[in-house]
């Protein structure tokens, strides 16, 4: 009797050494390697979860993220390119998704929005930075363009670390396999006389020279109960992130199937109506409201009872909301929308056209009310943070209507997100802080010296550009408090600029500085 598998869909023998036919939906999506971990993969994925658990500062941003994203992203890079050869070869390679052209440039946009670590000290634009590699990573990943199968990147997340751990033990079961030819005993004596030699050379010349004693001692932690309880958080928290990565990357799911648009459509009188009044809607909004929108000053002055504040904050975040919610409507229109007659294009060329478009004026409105309230009232965080959005809320719309040409456009939502990772690396860039900071330096009305006192250390070099030194030394010292003592994981370079300023414009009176920055 014959003991070869049986095709269920031809009933006869297949391939003895597979790969074996797919037997329900989940593994025609998502087969995986088909082969354990290489040797490779294993002590690459070991090596990066130590390199972060030894490097990532928990408490601010730093160097040790850069270290992190590059040992990261090399560990990936092995999974993918180091395979373990089959004990039995295969008679027909099972094609593997390898992914989207631009995987390399999601990757490098990981490991730069995990760098401004290392040059920014502002902990709320590297927690944005750190939650926006978070989806440029998923993007490095995905095999689809579409959002649906960026989404399902993410939702696959905790499915990928458990199989991974499963892949990455066959792996480490093959690698201890080979203790017959003595491997094991080889590792493990390499690695003795390699700690052996470390230890015995490096305390020589920890004793010979006091420059090097004081680099060994900021490079080797102390071993105290929080530190150990640091390491084994990260560690925890980082291998199934780097396993859940290696596995997807090795083996990705077939999501490039869910960028296709071509579904079930709608009715052009179900579509075309709704958003048609959406459109009337908003040309009425935008032709009644033209003074309100764009009368700046005038407006202002001419409008008994009406502030700056109530004219820049009336209705803003509403404007906000309108400009996101519009995306949305028209992401759902490009879906359902039909294209197949002249008519249909036409139709959803103008109606979205026009829908994008009054968008648009939306958008300079609410950034000119937001140009007004900064003028009259100064910069802050929030000020800034929502006008980026909106501005790349524009951007996105431009895009719409460059889309809208050829109406098909797969290119558009990796292209938006690429647009809102440059306009964050462009923010961090820009050093928001320092920009706050200097807004409130130059006016010479009022300052908000307890505001400036709360910034990060990126505020410093402003800070410093001060004409009255009581404040700005007070401002420093205030600062120079909030900052903790950095070892080579929390070096950045925005706080050693910081310190070398409070060491030159100290403060003549330190415990009357409070006095001073809570009296305005």
């Amino acid at each position: 009797m014959s003991t070869a598998p049986t095709s269920l869909a031809s009933k006869q023998p297949a391939n003895l050494h597979g790969p074996w036919p797919a037997l329900s939906p989940w593994v025609r999506l998502w087969p995986g390697p088909g082969r354990p971990a290489s040797p490779a993969t294993v002590i690459a994925v070991f090596a990066a979860t130590l390199i972060a658990a030894l490097s990532i500062p928990l408490d601010r941003a730093g160097l040790g993220w850069f270290v992190t994203a590059l040992a990261g992203t090399a560990a990936l890079v092995v999974a993918r390119t180091v395979r373990s050869p089959d004990a039995v070869p295969a008679l027909v390679e099972r094609p593997v998704d390898v992914g989207t052209r631009d995987r390399f440039l999601w990757a490098a946009a990981t490991v730069a929005l995990l760098a401004t670590g290392t040059f920014r000290a502002a902990g709320w634009l590297f927690a944005l930075c750190l939650l926006t590699a978070t989806l440029t990573t998923a993007l490095a990943l995905s095999s689809g363009r579409s959002l649906r199968s960026i989404a399902v990147t993410h939702v696959l997340a905790p499915a990928a670390a458990t199989r991974g751990a499963l892949w990455l033990a066959r792996g480490a079961a093959r690698l201890r396999g080979r203790g017959h030819n003595g491997a094991p005993v080889r590792v493990l004596a390499t690695i003795a006389v390699s700690v052996l030699l470390l230890t015995v050379f490096g305390a020589l010349f920890v004793s010979a020279d006091a420059a090097f004693a004081r680099i060994f001692e900021a490079a080797v932690p102390d071993l105290d109960v929080v530190t150990i309880g640091r390491w084994v958080f990260v560690s925890a928290v980082t291998a199934p992130l780097l396993t859940a990565a290696a596995f997807l990357r090795a083996a990705p799911p077939a999501t490039g199937r869910l960028d296709r648009t071509e579904g079930r459509k709608v009715g052009r009188v179900e579509w075309a109506v709704p958003l048609g009044l959406l459109v009337l809607l908003f040309a009425a909004f935008v032709t009644v409201q033209l003074p309100v929108l764009f009368g700046g000053d005038q407006h202002v002055v001419e409008t008994d009872g009406l502030a700056y504040a109530q004219y820049a904050r009336s209705g803003f975040f509403e404007l906000c909301a309108v400009t996101g919610l519009t995306l949305v409507v028209l992401a759902g229109a490009a879906r359902w929308a039909p294209r197949t007659g002249q008519t249909d294009r036409i139709l959803l060329r103008v109606v979205l056209g026009a829908l994008a478009t009054l968008t648009l004026v939306i958008v300079a409105s609410a950034l000119h009310r937001m140009d007004v309230y900064t003028d009259a009232y100064g910069l802050t965080r929030l000020r800034l943070l929502v006008a980026c959005c909106e501005a790349w809320f524009g951007i996105v719309l431009v895009m719409v209507l460059v889309a809208g040409i050829r109406i098909r456009a797969p290119w558009l939502p990796r292209v938006a997100i690429a647009a809102g990772v440059l306009t964050l690396l462009g923010l961090a860039g820009a050093n928001p802080d320092g920009l706050i900071a200097e807004n409130h330096v130059q006016r010479t009305d009022r300052i908000d010296l307890g505001y400036l006192a709360d910034l990060s250390p990126d505020a410093a070099p402003a800070i410093a550009g001060l004409d009255d030194p009581e404040r700005r030394n007070c401002l420093l010292t205030a600062i120079g408090e909030s900052m903790p003592a950095d070892d080579w994981r929390g070096w950045n370079l925005a706080r050693e600029t910081a310190r070398d300023l409070i060491a030159k414009y100290p403060a003549n009176h330190p415990a009357g500085c409070g006095e001073l920055i809570h009296r305005y």
